[in-house]
């Protein structure tokens, strides 16, 4: 089994720690990671503004990079929608006006079944709950919109924390409401997703946890952003960072903190 990390612009701009986590926790479970380097945005920026036509390339460009592997797993929630959801709108819509629709149907066909969001790849594909974490913080934990409403990823997050050593999990108030960034609907409507990320972190910071955590790093960009205005001493975290810690990193000091 061949399995890529497809890690995501956010992660490879601004969180590169959580793509390194998702290949340590993989590697520990005994899988073939890769990671192509000919990867690039998914289209979801384009595809959301109403840029269709500028996403189909990426379309083609996934397909390339990620044609060798079995297995594609990314730790966005978002991401993975995007691929598995709107790809073949994609397609369709090219198809309608005769602009290369097989091409892209191919494409999306090839990338859809074998893209995987972290949690659903555990569960689902390698059928584990327990990965052998160590993570010794009080968390809550946030469902993303895509997670939720795209994915389904249900229970799949939950079961793999509550197998987390150390770990007290702890529920949080209003957890399926939007934490208000949507990608670009927190610039084009600034005042409105700010007010719903204060409802989010106000029902977290109720929580007592030390830490948040998702399936995306997106969500954790603006709920962290509102944590740090308010002087909140709670910290976001990726819940793949949480899953790679292990007692023998909270020793030496390398894993097992709210970063």
């Amino acid at each position: 089994m061949r399995v890529a990390l497809f890690v995501t612009c956010i992660n490879d701009t601004l969180y590169p720690d959580t793509g390194r986590a998702v290949i340590t926790l993989l590697e520990r479970l005994g899988v073939e990671m890769g990671f192509p380097p000919g990867q690039s945005c998914c289209g979801q920026p384009q595809f959301n503004t109403g840029y269709r036509h500028l996403t189909e390339p990426l379309v083609h460009r996934f397909d390339r990079a990620f044609e060798d592997y079995d297995y594609v797993v990314t730790p966005s929630g978002s991401c993975a929608a995007m691929v598995r959801d709107n790809y073949p709108r994609i397609a369709e819509r090219a198809a309608a006006e005769g602009r290369g629709g097989r091409e892209l149907a191919g494409a999306a066909a090839r990338a859809v079944p074998k893209t995987y969001e972290l949690t659903e790849f555990l569960v689902d594909v390698l059928k584990v709950t327990d990965v052998g974490a160590y993570y010794p913080h009080t968390v809550t934990y946030h469902p993303t919109c895509h997670g939720l409403r795209m994915l389904g990823l249900g229970d799949r997050p939950r079961r793999l924390l509550e197998h987390v050593r150390g770990l007290d999990l702890r529920e949080l108030p209003g957890a399926e409401e939007c934490c208000g960034f949507g990608g670009t609907f927190a610039v084009k409507n600034p005042a409105v997703s700010a007010a719903m990320g204060a409802d989010k972190v106000r029902n977290i910071r109720a929580t007592g946890a030390e830490a948040v955590c998702t399936v995306d790093n997106s969500c954790l960009l603006h709920i962290g952003g509102t944590l740090t205005r308010q002087g909140a001493g709670v910290r976001p975290v990726h819940i793949a960072e949480i899953l790679a810690a292990t007692e023998t990193g909270a020793e030496t000091g390398t894993e097992g903190s709210p970063r």
